[in-house]
């Protein structure tokens, strides 16, 4: 029988074999090359920021990476005329809509060529919500006024095509979904969560369960809201993990029943207004992806949104808790720097990245001070306390309606930062002034593992399925410069929808993986197996990265089904 390791405790720089040891030391010391030793001990790594669009003629408010590797960027239409114009004929499908001019308020990004093209959004999109389906279109939901009910669809188009949004006539939202979460559901369909004084859930499409109450949202409602765009987790046993203000529930759809309270985090609100953010840890085969770690990070003082003036600092804490436990408790970690409106991003090394932000104030037009320009990277599996690395400074303020979204080559895409009610284009230098202009750069931040000295140690699939089948074995065969040392791992990752500070449906599975065998021409053979279920995975495209001694290939996309 097969033996699989998902190297779920490898550190990325673990030597193999003695047989080996002198390659093995090269490669650990090329590794380690990239690093340098910080401020009171402080490990400070490198990482690069590259511009990839100077001007993309939108502030991408929200921000999807479709399975052929394009950048749906989305912003509201009240926020006055974008840069970007509509040709004659998009503009005239506008119609009648007042709200709408004849400038494009949703782009797609062609990362090859770095090519944009106008989209069109009759109603408006501000602070909406979405996820990919199962066939990988993009259903986006709700938004401010005309916007409020309306149900959006992308279905992306490799290059060439012509896709645009459609926006159903005959689909509405039974409730005004302004600021709500999205959660693709183990049967394709998504629950939508809460929302600007909605206190209750819906199914879409909806099979006669109408407007669920969920009573959880209103408790923990507080002066600011601080409620809003609420941290939803798939869990693998098919319920719900919930988080608003500073509570936590585990919640089962099905029965509209509250299966677990859990307890309160420490410190300071976590969700919107005071936006922390927060990921579900990676998923590994070797706990049968069974054992759930949530982590939620930042936040803001409960004074900063209604008292900007005051530049109340931001939180420097995360939580974290293994909801799976008979009896979880939060474990409090210090961040290497304070920040609200921060993203975090599932890496393929099943790190999470930590990027843009403001290091105090909280969101809202004009409310946040100090940009944190440091992302910072956490090790899930480092021991406590060494877990947080900091990383290269960014040059441009990433603060208020930003985004961060992992790529299939290993990048992270940084978009969007409009901290202002209309686009206000400033003078002068913001960052020292703190007058932050609305951003319509694109950048991409490359993590240290996209370090030219680590490009030999890189795999590169040769052959990897379209399709994975729940719980059914796959092979894949991967390239790598220099002889491989020690195991090659799997991870599975999901392409979220990213608004406020949180991506809805960002998921991340170590799959296991059998020791590489060579085939020849540097080339090596990896058997796997699929996730199990739906619970652990809901059908969708996901890319699936190969990583090589902490060094991940490009990321390949296939969809996951029955």
């Amino acid at each position: 029988m097969a033996r699989f390791a998902s190297g779920g405790s490898r550190r990325s720089g673990d030597c193999g074999p003695s047989s080996t040891l002198c390659l093995c030391l090269c490669l650990c010391l090329c590794l380690l090359a990239v690093a340098a030793t910080g401020v009171g001990g402080q490990q400070v790594l490198q990482g690069s920021w590259e511009v990839m669009v100077p001007n993309a003629g939108i502030a991408s408010m929200h921000t999807a990476i479709s399975r052929y590797g394009h950048a749906i960027l989305l912003d509201r239409v009240s926020s006055g005329p974008s840069q970007i114009d509509l040709t004659s004929s998009e503009c005239s499908a506008l119609g009648g809509n007042k709200s709408a001019d004849c400038t494009a308020h949703s782009v797609l990004l062609i990362p090859e060529g770095l090519a944009l093209r106008p989209l069109t959004v009759k109603t408006d999109t501000w602070c909406s919500s979405g996820q990919f389906g199962p066939n990988g279109t993009l259903i986006q939901t709700g938004g401010q006024g005309n916007g409020s009910r309306k149900v959006r669809t992308f279905a992306p188009c490799p290059p060439g095509g012509e896709c645009d949004w459609v926006e159903s006539s005959t689909v509405s939202l039974q409730a005004d979904r302004w600021y709500a979460t999205n959660q693709l559901l183990p049967d394709g369909r998504q629950i939508i969560v809460g929302g600007l004084n909605e206190p209750n859930v819906e199914f879409l499409p909806d099979r006669g369960e109408g407007l669920v109450s969920l009573p959880f949202l209103a408790q923990n409602k507080d002066s600011n809201g601080d409620n809003l765009y609420p941290y939803v987790h798939l869990l693998p046993d098919g319920t719900l993990f919930i988080f608003a203000n500073k509570a936590a529930i585990i919640y089962n759809y099905t029965s509209n029943s509250v299966v677990r309270t859990l307890p309160n985090i420490t410190g300071e609100p976590r969700n919107y207004p005071s936006a922390g953010s927060s990921v579900m840890l990676p998923l590994t085969s070797e706990t049968n992806y069974a054992v759930v770690d949530i982590l939620i990070c930042g936040g803001a003082d409960f004074r900063a949104f209604k008292n900007a003036s005051g530049r109340f600092p931001a939180s420097d804490s995360c939580g974290r808790m293994r909801v799976t436990d008979p009896n979880p408790s939060w474990a409090m970690e210090t961040m290497p720097l304070r920040r609200n409106m921060g993203d975090m991003v599932l890496l393929p090394t099943r790190s999470v990245l930590i990027i843009n932000g403001a290091q105090a104030g909280a969101q809202g037009f004009s409310n946040a001070f100090d940009p944190a320009l440091n992302p910072v990277l956490y090790e899930p599996n480092a021991p406590q306390g060494v877990r947080f690395s900091t990383l290269s400074a960014a040059t441009t303020a990433r603060v208020y309606h930003s985004t961060a979204n992992l790529m299939a080559d290993g990048r992270v895409m940084v978009a969007g930062s409009n901290p202002h009610a209309k686009y206000t284009f400033l003078v002068g230098n913001p960052i020292k002034d703190g007058n932050y202009p609305t951003e319509l750069s694109v950048e991409a931040f490359s993590p240290p593992y996209m370090a030219g000295s680590l490009s030999v140690l890189k795999p590169s699939f040769i052959q990897v399925p379209t399709n994975l089948t729940y719980g059914r074995g796959f092979i894949v065969i991967v390239q790598v410069e220099v002889p491989v040392v020690g195991n090659i791992f799997l991870s599975l990752v999901s392409a979220p929808f990213t608004s406020h500070s949180f991506s809805q449906g960002q998921r991340l599975l170590a799959l296991g993986a059998t020791s590489p065998v060579a085939i020849g021409s540097n080339q090596y053979q990896i058997a796997s197996l699929a996730p199990p279920s739906r619970n652990v995975a809901p059908p969708s495209y996901y890319m699936l990265f190969a990583i090589n001694q902490g060094v991940p290939s490009a990321g390949a996309w296939l969809q996951l089904s029955d």
